[in-house]
């Protein structure tokens, strides 16, 4: 099968769905399809377009055994609204030349964010007479509305408008997560155009390992420190704040450290919040190379997802699979009401706690920081879901039965996907006294109730090799 993907984010950018669909272009690859991907030249997370690719307006090359074509992107460190849509309308129109130069694709696989390629996508799929699957990784606008990044009214509904268009037009639609897919369905999507494929993780790579065999740990002095770990994005829809106000209140436990990889310039100006509130225990790490993000995750005792109150069914960061399968308990600060507090609980790989709430957080880690037993059984639980779940075979598996549904194809191995049973939500349990959630799974669905197998998206690793890659939002 020939396959066009569409999207704005490609190796050699270390986070977000860049290394998700350099993996997926690759791995189809490997599994004997003809595979183009047309992208942006690559910027992220830094928003500068990096050395060796600046000054062209398009290029080309085999990575892999991708043909991978990159066009020009206006690019400014600092975008607001205008620079946005400026830098989303700019691969729009540099991004459709190279679409149409290559080979003419059986389907088309869209990723959004940006929503405004959605347009190109559409109009490709009409000149080529395939099917455009919508990939879709964050729900746009309301993202961007309840963070506050979009506030003017004619704005909102023009970009409201673009959602129904994407929507409506695409032939299909990936979601991540099953939250996702009731938001969709909730303005007006049909549920038989909504396919679950959550996000995934290489389990063979990210693993659990010895503390005495850990570089991370080595290189940096903590072998016996008490590591609780955030690694990826610092963006608006974390709220990193609550981080290093909840360290500052565990001061007083000598061992333990608050260690946080991210984009070097996002962590200082994080440092500098850390310094106003003589939080000395959280040290700050820049992104790592991709041959230590097993180190790094295995290096932690406990490992953060972090979001703001209003951040419902429209995230999912997908750090939580690269968690589960380092075997590292989980301590999420979400909304009670998200997807992914469900999702901690339905693995039983860890707790959740209220967001933006410091002083629940502090309590809940130091809970868990003297609780080695009950670390030790969601670190357990959260590697075993990971590898029922969370496998790339499993993610690839089910797009290739995606568009071989939808291209009619009867390739020898391959059965057309059943129609996923639609998503229903389900009601948050019952907070315990502290405000957390019980560690017991709620009965629910969760982001594999209709398949096997993220900013999203953010890997903690500043590779720019093009071989398969993890990342986490």
């Amino acid at each position: 099968m020939r396959i066009l993907i569409y999207s704005y984010n490609y190796s050699p950018e270390p986070i977000g769905i860049a290394p998700l669909m350099t993996e997926l272009a690759e791995g189809l690859v490997q599994r004997g399809h003809e595979v183009r991907v047309v992208t942006g030249m690559p910027n992220y997370p830094q928003r500068r377009i990096y050395p060796g690719y600046r000054g062209r307006l398009y290029q080309t090359r085999v990575e892999n055994g991708v043909r991978v074509q990159r066009c020009y992107v206006w690019i400014r460190p600092r975008p607001g609204l205008l620079g946005r849509v400026l830098l989303d309308g700019s691969f729009v129109i540099t991004s459709i030349v190279q679409a149409l130069w290559g080979f003419r694709p059986d389907v088309i696989l869209l990723t959004t964010p940006p929503l405004p390629v959605s347009v190109s996508a559409a109009l490709l799929g009409k000149i080529y007479r395939c099917p455009v699957v919508l990939n879709v990784q964050d729900i746009l606008p309301e993202a961007a509305v309840r963070l506050g990044i979009v506030k003017n009214r004619l704005a909102i509904r023009a970009f409201e408008a673009l959602e129904r268009f994407a929507y409506r037009t695409a032939t299909a639609i990936a979601v991540i997560a099953d939250g996702f897919a009731q938001n969709l369905i909730n303005k007006g999507v049909s549920p038989q155009k909504l396919t679950c494929i959550p996000n995934w993780v290489d389990v063979n790579f990210i693993r659990p390992m010895p503390p005495a065999e850990n570089r991370f740990r080595q290189q940096h002095g903590l072998q016996e420190k008490f590591i609780v770990l955030y690694a990826g994005n610092i963006a608006l829809t974390q709220g990193m704040e609550t981080v290093v106000e909840s360290a500052a209140l565990l001061r007083d436990l000598p061992d333990l450290i608050v260690a946080i990889v991210g984009e070097r310039e996002a962590c200082q100006q994080l440092q500098d919040y850390a310094r106003q509130c003589h939080a000395d225990n959280v040290q700050f790490f820049d992104f790592q190379p991709r041959e230590q993000l097993p180190h790094l995750m295995a290096a932690a005792n406990v490992g953060l997802v972090v979001q703001r109150k209003n951040v419902v069914s429209f995230n999912m960061p997908s750090k939580f699979q690269l968690l589960l399968a380092s075997g590292c308990p989980v301590v999420a600060s979400v909304p009670m009401e998200g997807e992914l507090a469900k999702l901690v609980l339905h693995s039983e790989a860890g707790t959740v706690v209220q967001p933006e709430q410091p002083e629940q957080l502090a309590e809940m880690l130091r809970s868990v920081y003297h609780d080695a037993p009950q670390r030790a059984a969601w670190a357990h639980q959260g590697r075993q879901y990971a590898l029922q779940h969370y496998r790339f075979e499993q993610a690839i598996a089910a797009y290739e039965q995606l568009f071989h549904s939808l291209t009619g194809s009867t390739e020898p191995g391959t059965a057309a996907i059943a129609p996923p049973p639609t998503p229903t939500a389900t009601p948050p349990a019952a907070l315990l006294p502290d405000g957390s959630l019980p560690s017991s799974p709620p009965n629910s669905s969760t982001a594999n109730g209709s398949m096997p197998g993220g900013s999203t998206s953010d890997s903690p690793t500043n590779s720019t090799e093009p071989a398969r890659r993890q990342s986490q939002r």
